[in-house]
């Protein structure tokens, strides 16, 4: 397929910034234990690995990260892949890496929604830019106002017992004191009773801050054990009803205290609109792969702050890589009360990186580096690498 073109002409000052040619690639990881979701259990993260190159040869790295396929969202790694591949890269030979609104226009142009598709890509073109500028990619977007980001931990096994020493483990050693729980799965009572021992074996120790049903709820469940969930001390009650149900959603926050947090609600900046109009959830959820890249998280993040909407900092279990591309986001963000679950590479087995992220006092340091700040092993990524 021939590259599309850019504009520029070679003595345009962009000229050393053109983009020469955008790779893919595919790493399957094994995870430390199976992950369980209202819908879905996995026991793998995959993810896709976009490369950007420009002509003077400097490389910038992004990633996109699915849950067990098409079911999460409607994008896996393979449809991620071929759509970079065959639609987003194409028409992005030869733009300027310094042009990062207008690549999100050509993309969009080029492929409708595939926000995860998008979302990799734009990482890649920050990462690089902040290469050659040698800065961090939180100077791009604006400045850090933070260093260090809370981060909680998933408990998602199933079992209360495991989950509590898993919990009680973690606070020991400084690293989570907070914990989100995967509902949904089994029935709702089932779920109570599950949570009921988790908060006790928590008791003076840490906190369950969220609580999360992936849609699993109707209307009339979430009512029936909402003040279950109150009783315990839940935090945040994550996505209770499916996603299109704002009207639903808008009256369980009318009728509980519980907090809502909108996840699978909030995919763009006008469905961010949407929720604060029907005043359906008290925060949202930021996620590259929703939002289609660190522009638009900050947009989301936006609409949200001037209708008094909160914002949480979401995961896809990103590796390092993904993740220090939300930890550059939400330490530019003006608010971050909610805290994040940038646990995603502490949950694999393995790294990608040369170096982990610092996880220490129950947070992560932000990356410093150029770039994402983070730097690909690239013996993990052949050996992770799916062939074919």
């Amino acid at each position: 397929m021939s590259a599309v073109k850019s504009h520029l002409s070679p003595l345009s000052p962009d000229h050393g910034l053109l983009i020469r040619s955008i790779s893919t690639e595919i790493i399957d990881m094994p995870i430390i234990r199976e992950h369980k979701l209202s819908t879905l259990s996995v026991t793998h993260q995959s993810y896709v690995l976009v490369r950007v190159v420009t002509e003077d040869g400097v490389e910038g790295i992004g990633e996109a990260a699915t849950l067990g396929g098409p079911r999460w969202a409607e994008e896996a790694v393979e449809t991620i892949r071929a759509v970079i591949d065959v639609y987003l890269a194409p028409s992005l030979i030869g733009h300027a890496i310094n042009r990062i609104r207008a690549a999100r226009q050509i993309m969009d142009k080029a492929a409708k929604r595939n926000n995860a598709a998008k979302g990799a890509v734009e990482t890649a073109l920050f990462d690089v830019l902040g290469k050659v500028l040698d800065l961090p990619v939180t100077d791009l977007l604006g400045g850090r106002v933070r260093d260090h980001i809370p981060v909680l931990w998933a408990l998602a096994s199933g079992d209360p017992a495991q989950e509590i020493e898993e919990a009680l483990s973690l606070i020991e050693c400084r690293r989570h004191r907070d914990f989100k729980v995967k509902i949904g799965a089994q029935a709702p009572v089932d779920d109570i009773a599950r949570l009921q021992k988790i908060a006790a074996g928590l008791v003076g120790k840490g906190d369950l801050k969220v609580i999360d049903a992936n849609q699993a709820w109707d209307e009339a469940t979430a009512d029936r054990w909402i003040p279950a969930l109150e009783e315990i001390g839940i935090g945040l009650l994550e996505q209770p009803l499916p996603h299109w149900n704002l009207a639903g959603m808008a009256r369980l926050a009318a009728r509980h205290r519980l907090p809502i947090l909108a996840d699978e609600s909030v995919f763009s900046a006008h469905d961010a609109f949407q929720i604060a109009e029907a005043g359906a959830a008290d925060a949202v959820s930021l996620k590259l792969v929703k939002h289609g890249g660190l522009l638009a998280m900050q947009e989301v993040a936006a609409i949200a702050g001037s209708a008094g909407i909160g914002v949480y900092g979401g995961c896809l279990l990103e590796s390092a890589i993904g993740t220090a591309a939300h930890l550059h986001v939400f330490a530019s963000l003006s608010d971050l009360a909610w805290g994040s679950e940038s646990f995603g590479p502490l949950i694999l087995r393995d790294e990608l990186t040369a170096e982990p992220l610092q996880y220490e006092n129950f947070g992560v340091a932000v990356p410093a580096g150029p770039g994402l700040g983070v730097v690909l092993d690239e013996d993990k990524v052949a050996h992770y690498r799916r062939e074919g």
